[in-house]
């Protein structure tokens, strides 16, 4: 891949061809380059058109005429713009104009002299500050205390920002920088040091302390050992930290407020990257399944817990765990929180929206045939089942009979662990419900 800045060293390297008489024009202080009246007036008759030929999405709000070189026939322009970025602007006759923003024009020229096209303008004395909109685009909360262009390509801007408290972001954009166009800003810690895409105004250890922060707010007994980043999605970050008991942890934190979203025991975030690495995480599932086999106990489910696998929560305080069994071969979900626990075995566990990957529902047949036999159904052993719908209160499940004579719609109440059928219906009074029987040996017969 080129570097980013070829384009840039030939633009600054055209800028040195800007008259010298405009480059050096008097100053209002020792710092602070005057903006002449005229260069200004030019500016804005011109300027405007050119910039939004560009397609940048600058409403430009002041601008100058830097100078012009009339051999090539092209001009030079500074120009600020309302709730973006300011640019430098090359415009060059029969040619498209090129516009580099004003973190990148400011950068020295490839002798090492001052940029012949450095930003002046009021509106562009803080180049860093026209990033803010991007940032906020991205969904990125930064308080931005410095910033830097790594450069552009064809289609695309980048840049780095550090952000107070040590986090720093890549945030990349169109090209030219357009706060209309996609902005996306990735953690630093996704880049790897010495890239063409990197960051380098912090480091890994200052970009790693917000760990210490999340770990303290996790309300874990954790003194820190060891900390790493893990990956990054569309929403969150996540890191794994190492605790001097032995313990680990993943933090997930948000994007977009930096706070902490969850804290996942390593013996539980096998989904995230892969798991803990920094821990015994095959230890601590061991005890983690010690642990699911106490609390499926203590709810009626006698259940020696071989293999487990989280499911999403949408309550924090509630953990919904799928259980294969060692002592058993049908498997269950389990929702475990501070006041109790809830089995669902895995016909039932489907009414409430979970489904058992680690066991089939046919062990739970024999439970079925005698939910059927205490509705004076015995005649019926459960050979297949089909979940056929639900609504509020109730679910309904389809039943096949091992003799082949039509079997039954069954209803059972849903949030309930351990329910108890409320009806059973025949084939040709289930009609009505989602569809009525589709088991090949319940089909009715015309």
């Amino acid at each position: 891949m080129r570097p980013f800045a070829i384009g840039l060293a030939a633009a600054l390297a055209l800028g040195a061809l800007v008259p010298a008489a405009v480059i050096s024009a008097p100053k209002e202080s020792k710092d602070k380059p005057a903006v002449d009246a005229k260069a200004r007036e030019a500016g804005m008759k011109e300027a405007p058109a050119i910039v939004q030929a560009a397609n940048s999405g600058c409403t430009v709000t002041d601008a100058r005429l830097i100078g012009a070189d009339k051999k090539s026939n092209t001009s030079y322009y500074e120009v600020a713009c309302q709730d973006s970025i300011g640019f430098a602007v090359i415009a060059k006759k029969d040619a498209a104009p090129q516009l580099f923003t004003c973190l990148e024009s400011n950068q020295p020229a490839p002798d090492g002299k001052p940029s012949a096209l450095a930003c002046i303008l009021p509106g562009n004395a803080d180049p860093k500050a026209g990033l803010k909109p991007f940032l906020t685009k991205a969904g990125v909360a930064c308080d931005l205390q410095n910033a830097r262009a790594i450069g552009s390509g064809a289609k695309n801007s980048y840049f780095e920002v550090a952000c107070k408290g040590g986090a720093g972001y890549v945030v990349q954009t169109t090209a030219p920088a357009n706060v209309a166009g996609e902005v996306v800003a990735n953690s630093c810690l996704l880049y790897e040091d010495g890239a063409n895409v990197s960051c380098k105004l912090t480091d890994k250890a200052t970009q790693l302390a917000i760990v210490d922060t999340l770990a303290a707010a996790s309300g874990k007994n954790c003194a820190v050992k060891d900390k790493r980043y893990v990956l990054s999605t569309k929403t969150d970050n996540y890191f794994e930290v190492a605790c001097n008991d032995g313990k680990g942890y993943m933090l997930q934190q948000t994007a977009a407020g930096g706070a902490l979203a969850r804290t996942i025991d390593c013996a539980q975030a096998s989904f995230v990257g892969g798991g803990c690495t920094l821990t015994d995480s095959v230890a601590a599932q061991t005890e983690q399944a010690g642990l699911y086999t106490k609390l499926a106990t203590k709810a009626g489910f006698d259940c020696k817990v071989e293999k487990y696998g989280m499911l999403p929560s949408n309550d924090p305080k509630t953990e919904i765990v799928e259980l294969k069994c060692a002592n058993r071969p049908d498997g269950a979900i389990g929702l475990f929180s501070a006041t109790g626990a809830k089995i669902y075995d895995c016909v039932t566990s489907e009414l409430n929206g979970y489904r058992c990957s680690f066991s089939k529902p046919d062990p739970v047949f024999p439970r079925l045939s005698a939910d059927l036999k205490a509705y004076g159904k015995g005649s019926c052993e459960v050979s297949a089942v089909r979940l056929v719908g639900r609504n509020d209160t109730d679910g309904f499940v389809e039943v096949a009979c091992s003799d082949g004579l039509p079997g039954w719609v069954m209803s059972y109440p849903v949030n309930t662990a351990n329910p108890k059928s409320k009806e059973i219906l025949a084939c040709n009074q289930a009609k009505g419900i989602g569809g009525g029987c589709k088991l090949p040996t319940n089909t009715l017969k015309k």
